[in-house]
C-alpha cells in the first residue's frame, strides 16, 4: 500500500480524489483558511467517507455526498460527475 498522497486544493479533479479514495488511498490537502496553512486528510474505509480536518471528523454515507463536501470545500478543480 503506497503512504499518503499529499496535494494543495485544486490539484485533483472530484473523479481523480474519488478514485484515489476507492482505491484504498488517503489524501492530505494541502489549504489555506484566513491566510494560515492547513491540511484535511480524506480517506474511505469501503463503506463511510471521512474528511478529517484540524477542528473536526465529518463522515459521508455516500459518493455524492463526498462529492458535495470535495466541491463545497474547494478542494477539487472541477465539479466532475453528480
Amino acid at each position: 500500500m503506497d503512504g499518503p498522497l499529499e496535494v494543495s486544493d485544486g490539484e485533483l479533479s472530484e473523479d481523480e480524489i474519488l478514485d484515489a479514495l476507492q482505491d484504498g488511498r488517503r489524501i492530505v490537502v494541502r489549504f489555506r483558511t484566513m491566510g494560515i496553512p492547513m491540511r484535511v486528510v480524506l480517506r474511505y474505509d469501503g463503506e463511510t467517507y471521512y474528511c478529517d480536518t484540524p477542528l473536526t471528523l465529518h463522515r459521508h454515507e455516500s459518493e455524492r455526498a463526498m462529492r458535495e463536501c470535495i466541491r463545497d470545500q474547494g478542494y477539487a478543480t472541477d465539479t466532475g460527475d453528480v
